[in-house]
């Protein structure tokens, strides 16, 4: 494992073309609280950090602008969703259906369909780490973190990938 300063000190997040969702958004609010609590995000072959993030989303991409901590620009790399789109179709899915069933009340659907959403959410998340490993190695729980905040703008959009 790399020195403790390869982490993120700070997150932000810009997406494009989607609805404001308070729960959502909150969501997106506790994913950057619990990376900057504890991450792993070393840029290969590069400065050591802390790094700042900047994730933005726009049509089919994602960028991930990464700047020193003193926010002095190091790299950005701009990925295509595409390989990402069945996951993410998977989870916005998933997520709706959890939505409703804890509308329902029936805990054992709820935790039926969240058990589902947590082995989407993993894959989407592994899927993340190979996508960036050429540049970025990362922790699985900051891929996760960072998966949620790529997938969110979907969600409020109410984005199906069928």
């Amino acid at each position: 494992m790399g020195s403790v300063s390869n982490c993120l000190c700070s997150v932000e997040i810009e997406h494009d073309d989607c609805r404001f969702n308070p729960v959502l958004a909150a969501e997106q609010a506790i994913a950057i609280s619990d990376i900057i609590a504890g991450n792993r995000f070393e840029l290969l072959g590069r400065e050591s950090g802390p790094y700042r993030l900047k994730l933005s989303t726009r049509n089919s991409r994602f960028t991930l602008a990464i700047a020193t901590a003193e926010g002095v620009p190091i790299v950005s790399h701009s990925l295509s969703f595409t390989p990402l789109r069945r996951v993410i179709g998977d989870y916005v899915a998933i997520y709706e259906s959890h939505s409703r069933m804890a509308q329902t009340g029936d805990h054992y659907r709820i935790e039926a369909v969240d058990m589902g959403r947590r082995a989407i959410h993993n894959e989407g998340s592994e899927l993340l780490m190979e996508r960036l490993s050429r540049w970025i190695e990362t922790d699985r729980n900051t891929a996760r973190r960072l998966f949620t905040l790529i997938a969110t703008p979907h969600l409020m959009a109410g984005e199906t990938f069928a």
